[in-house]
């Protein structure tokens, strides 16, 4: 997984918090010191805490889990989406959707319609609808797109929440931690650490900081996310394997058991063949008995047989 040191961090200008009047008294152990009339934050827990924040989001996304990126601000915005491409997951860099998250089952249906205004377009459908029907679609088209296009994918809540600027994505955190999902968050001096789970301390406002924050997350993310991908094709694969194997199983048992069954029936066609044949024997034996000769006519050279004896006529 790719790591940031203090070399790095200090290069990129996170140590750079914002001026001593504007800061939050929350943020007061993570500041080193202040430096004309700004303050100066400790690179050293900025350093562990990003460690900290790199190890669970990695080991997050290798066990097949979600994380949700969301930069809407300007500094933010393309690391944002390149990095959640990277690594497959859903991200919001352009406006947060009040309700995201809290009433995710509305949100569901609308990436639905979006799923089905993409598929009419790719298919023409749109083309063959009234003029002012396929307008009123496009515009819709197009906003979903802008508001749900990052999330068009997401099909569940998400197990941990990556925001780069509290201030500006405060909606998102509150939704986040009213649902009690982890909180990943870049947080400056004038932010409120509470609600962040892992706090890494730095500067929200700086490009060079942003991208050096969220490449390292991300990076943590895309590793971990393409080792559970692995994992999981070869697993979908010994599944396959053993259905087959368990389907010729299946079909070699269902022909053995034809086979006997067809054998049981030959067996009991001859048993009842031959009974049927000794029957016949036995019913002819029994009709040779009951006449004392062979039935049919008789055979040649046997003796006639013997005449009737006549009676005398009575003399008159």
């Amino acid at each position: 997984m790719p790591e940031a040191g203090l070399k790095e961090l200090l290069e990129a200008g996170v140590h750079f918090g914002h001026q001593t009047r504007r800061w939050n008294p929350n943020m007061r152990r993570y500041i080193f010191g202040e430096l004309d009339g700004i303050h100066i934050i400790d690179l050293i827990q900025t350093e562990a805490l990003l460690e900290n924040a790199r190890r669970f989001a990695g080991e997050l996304a290798s066990g097949g889990g979600t994380v949700l990126f969301v930069g809407t601000k300007k500094q933010a915005r393309g690391p944002v989406q390149e990095w959640a491409e990277r690594c497959k997951m859903p991200y919001v860099n352009q406006r947060w959707l009040g309700g995201l998250l809290t009433n995710f089952n509305t949100i569901s249906a609308r990436i639905s319609r979006l799923h089905e205004l993409t598929g009419w377009e790719e298919e023409g459908k749109l083309e063959l609808l009234p003029t002012k029907e396929k307008m009123r679609m496009r515009a819709e088209l197009t906003k979903l797109e802008y508001n749900l296009g990052g999330v068009r994918d997401m099909d569940r809540l998400p197990d941990a929440v990556f925001v780069t600027d509290l201030k500006t994505e405060e909606i998102a955190v509150r939704e986040a931690a009213r649902l009690r999902i982890p909180i990943i968050g870049l947080v400056d001096t004038n932010c409120d650490p509470t609600p962040v789970d892992y706090v890494i301390p730095g500067n929200d406002d700086a490009i060079r900081s942003c991208n050096l924050v969220i490449g390292t997350i991300g990076g943590a993310i895309d590793e971990g996310a393409s080792a559970w991908r692995v994992q999981e094709e070869k697993r979908l694969q010994e599944e396959m394997e053993r259905r087959k194997r368990e389907e010729e199983e299946r079909k070699k048992r269902e022909e053995e058991e034809k086979a006997r069954k067809e054998a049981e029936e030959a067996a009991a066609k001859a048993a009842a063949e031959k009974k049927a044949a000794e029957e016949k024997r036995a019913a002819e034996a029994a009709a040779k008995g009951q006449t004392g000769q062979p039935a049919g006519p008789v055979a040649a050279g046997d003796p006639p047989a013997p005449a009737a004896a006549e009676t005398p006529k009575e003399k008159s």
